[in-house]
């Protein structure tokens, strides 16, 4: 039996680490914490220094009586949980749990699951930092207090089954925000006037006015200006500028890397550094560090010198300027420099050299570049002139592995093009010149990376919350992540050339949003309330300075007892308060008067969520009111009674098909076609309003395809049981109770007499593999949570 029993958070890493020590070490994985406050009440003694009662999760009993009958048997056990808040607090959870003792313990950390780091953990072990522990127990217990408390207001005040988080509700009220600027944003238009010229060698340049236009008759007199005027280079200014490359990666700048270069959402790329971290690939993802260690430094030094050469080679130093940055860890980076490529998924693949990438380029020469402005006088008038601006790489140092990309890369103008030789007083030829209504934009969405950047500027959250964050919001309905398609608006374009003005009216597509967030109308609703009720616990600063109290009992810095009770102290009083005096809300718009009933038109929130209701509830001499649900995309603060009054187009009968109706409408589960009796849920992609009779044939064929597939075998002496095909496979289903078939049976061999015996033996099995239709699935293996 071995004398040392290693911990760790996940299997993934146990494997990892095994293959780095001997035979006397045992690696076991905790997966994840192991317990966690109690569900009971509270599970906090608020009037006892807010003394936590920690229960162990149910999913962690059988875990926990395996390492505590091998703690019992080893000399000495090895916390070695990750190096930041949440590890710190697993090996301490660990340690009161498992009743270890302080001369058979020893708390170990790495940065990189590599030989080295390993074995030099172990060369230095150290005991746990309550500091850490405390930090993590007070967050954990401020945010049960917020959520525990507010949560109830919500259900009372504004609707059941909400709920509430301290940093949550922050971001919620950011994507509000943003939202409420949108909606209050008058689009103006302007003309930009844009023109194409050739110097006396003949090659073309593009270049811009200096002033944007406001209307088309003006836009028209310059043009007819131009027709009959000369164009000489005024000014040719040439600058020298350098570029160096960004910083290594921390875990909000991967994010969002991730997310412009590779469509990877926050969780995603989590997950997959996860994976890469604990299969010893990279160093730890969760830091918002910017530091590289100096034999990391020597290891890029060297694969520059190799790969690009010396004058390539430019070691350079960063530091954090994000407030409140917390992790004593390196910024991300690979676990071997010289590894350039790697065996795995493609998203492994495409993160892993992203993060290659970017570490070496950060060692790497600043660029050289020559940027030139050339100014373009037109005789005619003095009031404008033309100006084109180019770039020259000199020497492109880091540019010549990576670039950085940037939230505005689609919209990026041409100014990177290079210019060909202009000199002072040099003529040259006008080819054709536009002037193009434009029409000036709202702010953009958030998209998941750039609602991190926001978050982490404002020092809101941390590296280990941002995903969970927005993971949570999504999940709680108060955000919805999707893509929209654009409409189609004109614009007016003029033209001059060869001396002739024409105009035309073209069309395109505008506001086309992709993977970007969408508050909903429940969003809009309690964040407005909480605005309202809780300023405080919206509030940006004060929400960033929590984290930064947070980070001062890391530190040793505040007693975490003393800053619950000063935050307690303030906030339950106001809860009270908005229990005992706040009126309940609801987002009740009226918007008009139908004109053909006469009948009052709202839009309401619901159990179900938006709709819009035609009449009036109380007046019982009228007829029943009718409701619509609001379509993907409307807003109760933005529809308008037309937009309203179309979505009771639905029921609408759009033909027959087998010689009945098919009819579209629209229920408690979204739009659907209903025939026979039957109802087939419309794709996303379907539109209710618009979907033709092709169309729903296609989509009823095409369950009805599905419906034959699923029965496998039905047994005439014994309806009740079927062999049948779901989501993850063949299975059986017999009295409302489904069993699993073995991967190695066929199941359309299955006779009545085998079914019968596979039901018999999952009943009698320790492995609870039955489950009632419909029940929600209990998971028989566990995985680490982080």
């Amino acid at each position: 039996m071995q004398e040392n029993l290693v911990i760790v958070e996940s299997p993934a890493k146990a494997k990892t680490i095994e293959k780095f020590l001997g035979k006397e070490f045992l690696v076991k994985s905790s997966f994840g914490h192991i317990r966690d406050l109690a569900k009971k009440d509270l599970g906090i003694e608020i009037d006892n220094d807010f003394k936590p009662h920690y229960e162990i999760s149910e999913d962690k009993t059988a875990v926990v009586s395996e390492l505590n009958k091998l703690s019992k048997k080893v000399k000495t056990v090895w916390l070695a949980s990750d190096e930041d808040r949440e590890g710190e607090a697993i090996a301490w959870h660990l340690y009161q749990t498992l009743g270890l003792k302080p001369d058979q313990t020893k708390r170990i950390v790495f940065h990189e699951i590599t030989k080295n780091a390993i074995l030099n953990a172990v060369d230095n072990p150290r005991s746990i930092n309550m500091d850490l522990v405390n930090a993590q127990q007070a967050r954990r217990i401020l945010d049960r207090l917020v959520g525990f408390e507010l949560s109830p207001v919500l259900w009372k005040k504004v609707k059941p089954s909400l709920s509430a988080g301290r940093v949550q509700s922050v971001a919620v009220r950011l994507i509000v925000e943003r939202e409420k600027e949108i909606i209050n944003f008058n689009t103006t238009d302007f003309f930009r006037i844009t023109a194409d010229f050739s110097n006396s060698a003949g090659t073309h340049f593009s270049a811009e006015l200096n002033k944007k236009i406001k209307d088309l008759a003006k836009s028209r007199n310059l043009l007819e200006l131009c027709s009959d005027s000369s164009f000489t280079i005024r000014k040719v200014e040439k600058k020298p500028s350098k570029r160096t490359p960004a910083a290594p990666f921390t875990t909000s700048t991967l994010q969002q890397e991730a997310s412009r270069k590779s469509g990877m959402s926050v969780g995603q790329t989590m997950a997959v550094a996860q994976r890469l971290y604990e299969s010893g690939l990279i160093t730890y993802m969760r830091t918002d560090s910017q530091n590289l260690s100096e034999e990391a430094v020597k290891a890029i030094s060297s694969e520059v010198r190799n790969n690009f050469g010396e004058k390539y080679l430019e070691p350079r130093k960063y530091k954090t300027k994000i407030k409140g940055a917390q992790e004593a860890h390196e910024a991300i980076r690979p676990s071997y420099i010289d590894r350039h490529t790697i065996e795995g998924s493609s998203q492994e693949k495409r993160l892993y050299e992203l993060i290659w990438k970017r570490t070496v380029a950060s060692q790497m020469a600043t660029a050289e570049i020559d940027r030139t402005v050339a100014e373009i006088e037109i005789e005619k008038t003095k009031d404008y002139h033309f100006t084109a601006s180019g770039e020259v790489i000199r020497f492109d140092g880091f540019l010549r592995l990576y670039k950085e990309s940037t939230d505005d890369d689609n919209n990026a103008d041409e100014s990177a093009k290079a210019l060909p030789p202009l000199t002072e007083g040099e003529k040259v030829a006008l080819n054709i010149m536009k002037a193009m209504e434009r029409f000036t934009s709202p702010p953009a969405r958030y998209s998941e990376a750039s609602l991190v950047k926001n978050l982490e500027e404002l020092g809101i959250g941390r590296p280990s919350t941002y995903a969970p964050t927005i993971s949570t919001v999504i999940s709680r309905g108060y955000v919805i992540k999707e893509s929209r398609e654009g409409k189609i608006r004109e614009y007016i374009q003029l033209q001059l050339k060869s001396g002739n003005i024409t105009e035309k009216t073209l069309s395109e597509n505008y506001g086309s949003e992709k993977n970007k967030l969408f508050p909903t109308d429940i969003g809009i609703l309690v964040t407005d309330y909480l605005e309202e009720q809780f300023p405080d616990i919206l509030d940006y600063n004060f929400t960033a300075k929590v984290e930064k109290e947070f980070d001062e009992i890391a530190d040793g810095e505040l007693e975490w007892t003393k800053m619950l009770n000063e935050f307690y102290r303030s906030f339950h009083p106001t809860v009270e308060s908005a229990i005992e005096n706040s009126a309940h809300t609801n987002s009740t718009r009226e918007l008009g008067n139908d004109k053909d009933s006469g009948l009052p038109v709202y839009a309401k929130i619901g159990r179900y969520g938006p709709y819009i209701q035609l009449g009036e509830n109380e007046d019982i001499s009228c007829q029943k009111p009718k409701y619509a649900q609001l379509a993907p995309g409307q807003l109760i603060a933005t529809i308008t009674i037309e937009e309203a009054l179309g979505l009771f187009r639905l029921p609408r009968n759009i033909g027959e098909y087998e010689d009945k109706d098919i009819v579209i409408g629209t229920g408690r589960f979204g739009p659907y076609v209903r025939h026979d009796g039957k109802f087939v849920s419309l794709k996303k992609e379907d539109n209710p309003y618009t979907i033709v009779l092709e169309r729903a044939v296609e989509l009823i064929e095409e369950k009805r395809k599905k419906e034959r597939e699923r029965v496998i075998r039905i047994f005439e002496n014994d309806p009740e049981t079927q062999v049948l095909n779901g989501r993850w496979g063949p299975y059986i289903s017999c009295k409302g109770e489904n069993y699993k078939i073995p991967k190695i049976v066929e199941a359309k061999e299955l006779g009545y007499e085998d079914c019968m015996k596979l039901i018999e033996e999952q009943k009698n099995s320790p492995k609870k593999t039955v489950a009632k239709r419909g029940a929600k699935k209990t998971r028989t293996t566990t995985k680490a949570k982080k």
